[in-house]
């Protein structure tokens, strides 16, 4: 087992990491940007190095930075979290290079689902079902032009290196196309340092189901059954739970047993998720895997009763998969709180914590790196707290989440607590009928 890992990331995903690690006997390293200084993950961490300025680019993202502060608290892992450097291929490989355990797949898995081309080709290739569309990188506009006459419109315009719900663009028609190529291409290379694009049929009414897997190094691949992420905002998910109303034990076993598979296709090890549309007439179609665990990881975990930041860790060190595959025993459902204003567009909402209280109670879990008199920074992303309820029933999971969102007090910030009371109330989401673009389809605040 590791002796010290360093946390290359901050908030609540990085305080997450802290705890399993101590639990595990492991000593923790955090690092920290200037506007992070008093941060509860540097606070609770065993030691902290500062690696630079506000912005990421400068710090969580300097990887010179933090191997340096790997080299000098002699850390023998480190865990990248989520975003920033976490399915960074490059710095896995440099952390191999500096002897330090990188707590996630390999490089080369990274590297094979980093690139949507390459990583529907090699899902496709391993049985897993793929959306029509390109086999690969698009050439050129007239290419994309041949294909998606083919396929019919609409149709999704994406950038190979997108992800996190950024790189993507919707087109209706060729007249569209024509227009937004270039664009999309410019903004690809913008964003993420490669112009090449691809594109996908639009699948209609479409829900957003995603499959948690787990591997360890001995060649032992399980997959943890499903968890339903369609009520999303710009492709940015909102509320998530599991199990699906949409998925019975029969898909679930199915689009489970096929992820195994497409797991095993790349090697991998750790913690990853395969996301899949799911039409209304049960058809599924992979869209990507992320390499990485998910902000949305607790609700498997309380409906499975299942640690898997402890276990990645685990396993990362070369021991066997503790865990095996069963049918969920709870419904489980999360609430992300952003400080946002919803009432203003989802406005960005930074600024001090001059009130907070957390819910309790049996059932009722809150994953936040918030405490009173805390200064949210503007130059991360807006995540604040994650709430997390569980029961015997969806119904009983709701009825918590009700209650957990009307004891949460946040002031001094704008939040998305409004946003989630009303959506807990809403008769399509009660039921179910929930797809990717509901709330394109409808104003919530008329809920």
């Amino acid at each position: 087992m590791f002796n010290k890992i360093l946390i290359a990331n901050r908030g609540e995903i990085a305080l997450r990491i802290i705890r399993a690690a101590k639990e595990l006997g492991i000593k923790t390293v955090a690092v920290y940007s200037e506007a992070d200084k008093y941060s509860l993950h540097v606070r609770f961490a065993d030691e902290a190095v500062c690696i630079g300025p506000a912005p990421a680019a400068q710090s969580y993202l300097n990887i010179p930075a933090i191997i340096s502060a790997a080299n000098i608290t002699h850390s023998d892992a480190i865990h990248p979290g989520y975003g920033f450097l976490a399915e960074n291929q490059f710095f896995a490989e440099i952390c191999a290079d500096h002897f330090i355990t990188f707590i996630g797949p390999p490089p080369n898995a990274i590297r094979l689902m980093g690139d949507k081309a390459i990583a529907k080709a090699t899902m496709k290739n391993a049985g897993v079902p793929v959306v029509p569309g390109s086999d690969g990188l698009l050439k050129n506009l007239d290419e994309a032009i041949k294909i998606a006459d083919e396929i019919s419109y609409p149709i999704m315009l994406k950038a190979v290196a997108g992800g996190g719900g950024k790189g993507m663009r919707l087109i209706k028609n060729r007249a569209e196309l024509e227009h937004y190529y270039d664009v999309t291409q410019s903004e690809a290379l913008a964003f993420f340092g490669n112009p090449d694009l691809y594109l996908e049929k639009v699948v209609p009414m479409a829900k957003h189901i995603e499959i948690q897997v787990f591997a360890d190094k001995h060649g032992n691949t399980v997959y943890l059954n499903e968890r339903e992420c369609s009520l999303q905002r710009r492709n940015q998910k909102l509320i998530e739970e599991t199990p699906s109303l949409a998925v019975n034990q029969e898909l679930r076993e199915r689009m489970g047993k096929i992820s195994s598979n497409g797991a095993k296709a790349v090697k991998y090890v750790g913690p990853g998720t395969i996301e899949y549309l799911l039409d209304p007439d049960g058809n599924f179609y992979f869209m990507e895997m992320n390499t990485r665990i998910q902000v949305e990881h607790p609700i498997t975990e309380e409906s499975l009763k299942y640690d898997l930041v402890a276990e990645q860790i685990k396993v990362a060190a070369g021991e066997h998969l503790s865990f095996k595959e069963q049918p969920p025993l709870y419904y489980a459902i999360e609430c992300r709180i952003n400080a946002e204003d919803p009432y203003k567009d989802w406005r960005p909402s930074p600024g001090k914590i001059e009130g907070l209280h957390f819910p309790g109670g049996f059932g009722v879990r809150v994953d936040s790196h918030l405490y009173q008199g805390y200064i949210i920074p503007p130059n991360y992303d807006s995540l604040i707290a994650k709430l997390i309820t569980y029961g015997r029933t969806r119904d009983q999971a709701i009825a918590k989440m009700k209650q957990a969102l009307a004891e949460m007090v946040i002031e001094g910030v704008k939040t998305t607590i409004p946003f989630h009371q009303k959506m807990l109330e809403n008769p399509d989401f009660l039921a179910g009928k929930i797809d990717t673009k509901y709330l394109e389809r409808i104003n919530w605040q008329d809920l």
